[in-house]
């Protein structure tokens, strides 16, 4: 007699692969501020990061063994905290003023596709993912990122009573977790709620954009964020009739990658060491880490086995005068 093995289809979902190249290169991650300075604000931008372009395309064939490496460029444009003119006047400007600085941009991506794209909560997803690294002698007393919103890299500054004249007793400092000799500590805010609406923070969305660009991305193992070809045809009038993430050069190499590098004004430091952060207690879809593990050595790549470490960064020193603020 033999016996019948039934199986819910749901329970073996399969994880869809992703075309990757060897780098992701973004050539701006710029907010509405940025664009209401007017083109030279735009052009100063693009000569800046020019500089560093050939840098970051020769380190990438010194990591392939000098072969040619497949390397795509991205652009993201804010117009999830605020929204400023409209795609069909400002894509082309971006365009116009990269292809003054000798750039080509790859694909272009909308900010607000980081926290919702083609009606799947990326943002919501990913948080559902983090996974807090709990300082040593700590005992689950602290509130739940999931409760809080905020995301720590070590122990909190316990709560402290004051004495009847004011004076604090029993004071104890923040410690990071993994400190080498000295802590540094972080603190950071993945969302606030205004009006019963969840707004994602500006270092949170950019965790995401991060996992999207090496790939790690998925919904029920299909992959998100899929560039959409560009056909030519003139941008929509409003933000929303533009796709999340759009194919700009038809002969561009993959958008995701085995690593990213990000060039950028340096004011947005703080901001991408709190992404560094997210990403260090991200669990991320294991079907997807091991697709890349798998390719990269096929390839005889060495992929860091830390997601943070793919990520890398050129903070540019910004002319005086410019915006000083460090983003939203």
């Amino acid at each position: 007699m033999t016996e019948a093995v039934f199986r819910e289809t749901t329970a073996e979902l399969r994880t869809q692969s992703v075309p990757l190249s060897h780098l992701s290169l973004e050539l701006g991650h710029l907010y509405m501020e940025d664009f209401e300075a007017g083109p030279e604000r735009l052009r100063e931008h693009f000569a800046e990061v020019r500089l560093w372009v050939d840098a970051a395309r020769a380190s990438a064939a010194r990591r392939t063994g000098g072969k040619r490496p497949r390397i795509s460029t991205c652009f993201l444009v804010d117009d999830y905290f605020t929204r400023f003119s409209t795609p069909a006047e400002l894509v082309p400007l971006v365009l116009k003023e990269a292809e003054k600085a000798g750039l080509v941009i790859d694909y272009l991506a909308r900010e607000s596709g980081c926290a919702v794209a083609d009606r799947i909560e990326l943002a919501e997803s990913v948080m559902h993912r983090l996974v807090e690294s709990p300082p040593p002698g700590s005992y689950g007393s602290r509130p739940s990122v999931s409760q809080t919103g905020w995301l720590a890299n070590g122990q909190r500054t316990p709560t402290t009573k004051r004495a009847a004249l004011g004076e604090v007793k029993g004071w104890e400092p923040p410690q990071e977790t993994a400190a080498r000799n000295h802590s540094v500590f972080m603190d950071v805010e993945l969302w606030s709620e205004k009006d019963g609406r969840r707004l994602w923070s500006c270092p949170f969305l950019a965790a995401v954009w991060q996992l999207a660009r090496l790939g790690l991305l998925r919904h029920l193992g299909e992959p998100v964020l899929v560039p959409r070809p560009w056909n030519g045809e003139d941008f929509p009038q409003d933000w929303d009739r533009l796709p999340p993430l759009l194919q700009l050069n038809p002969r561009a190499a993959a958008f995701s990658a085995y690593r990213t590098c990000t060039l950028m004004p340096n004011r947005f430091l703080a901001v991408e060491d709190a992404v560094r952060l997210i990403l260090d207690q991200t669990e991320v879809d294991s079907g997807a880490l091991r697709q890349v593990a798998e390719r990269s050595a096929r390839e005889g790549l060495a992929v860091p086995a830390a997601v943070a470490q793919r990520a890398t960064y050129v903070f540019y020193e910004e002319p005086v005068g410019a915006l000083a603020d460090e983003g939203p």
